[in-house]
């Protein structure tokens, strides 16, 4: 397996005010003690934006980069296309793979509206349109299924599916908070997967998220996400799912967390990570797959 890490995984994130915010050099360092071979690049600022520093810095930590998170309101005429060629150029100069797309609004992940035809029309042909800008550039630009965005449960990604030629992905907490199948999508459309987020998901903190006494933010600082093999996600069917299925791209070890301060090593993200690398790498030694 080609396993990778998250900065999300450390609490660092896209949405303003989430929570304590680390610094690049010691998520990486904590990273590659870990064994993790390479990072996704985290939310803007996070990472140096030239891209001669950014390799600088991974090589220093012995990481490499494979893509990065872009979250970009698609359904809005136009408006995403400078910020999705800034993040193209920088993570491809960089020696990226992929770029993660979400059908992002601006309400961040705490509401989304429901789209009309003439919405679901622009996303479907941007989704494509961007699937050709990112390959000029180099990276495969795929679809990652988020709550609280436009494309979270199965309908909405059946759509997709259909509507797009688009790849997935494979966000496995998500799908499963959303109330989607992953392992039966991974055997389903296995050519439709092209990048995993491996994640683990409390299905009663879910359960209150869908239904409003909590919000997105709030969910994850009560620990919707967990270390993997600790949650209700199936995450062995899912592995193996794809593994028969001959899925040979990244696995990202991605459970978000809120920080409030700085935590201390025994009990902080690296200590949760240690926990899903452990749990994976086991599994992964005694997967029997077909």
């Amino acid at each position: 397996m080609r396993l990778a890490g998250a900065p999300i995984s450390w609490g660092v994130c896209e949405v303003p005010g989430w929570g304590l915010q680390l610094e690049p050099g010691q998520v990486l360092r904590e990273m590659r003690s870990l064994g993790l071979q390479a990072t996704e690049a985290g939310p803007d600022g996070f990472l140096p934006e030239d891209p001669p520093a950014l390799r600088a810095l991974l090589a220093a930590a012995g990481l490499s980069l494979v893509g990065g998170f872009v979250p970009l309101a698609l359904h809005r005429d136009g408006r995403w296309r400078d910020h999705l060629l800034r993040a193209a150029r920088r993570l491809a100069a960089a020696g990226a793979e992929v770029l993660v797309l979400a059908a992002a609004v601006d309400t961040g992940y705490e509401a989304r509206p429901r789209l009309e035809p003439g919405g679901w029309r622009r996303l479907l042909g941007a989704l494509d349109e961007v699937v050709a800008l990112a390959a000029e550039e180099g990276l495969e630009a795929l679809l990652h299924p988020h709550l609280g965005t436009l494309v979270e449960g199965p309908e909405e990604v059946k759509r997709v599916l259909a509507g797009s030629g688009v790849r997935l992905c494979l966000d496995t907490g998500h799908l499963v908070a959303a109330g989607a199948d992953p392992a039966a999508l991974a055997a389903a459309v296995p050519d439709r997967i092209g990048h995993v987020h491996l994640k683990d998901v409390r299905l009663e903190v879910a359960e209150r998220l869908r239904r409003g006494s909590i919000g997105y933010r709030e969910a994850v600082a009560q620990g919707l996400w967990v270390p993997l093999g600790e949650g209700d996600a199936g995450l062995r069917e899912v592995v193996r799912a794809l593994e028969a299925a001959g899925y040979r791209g990244w696995y990202v070890l991605e459970q978000d967390v809120v920080l409030a301060a700085e935590p201390p090593p025994e009990a902080g993200p690296k200590a949760a990570v240690a926990r899903s690398l452990g749990w994976l790498r086991h599994v992964g030694g005694t997967l029997e797959v077909p």
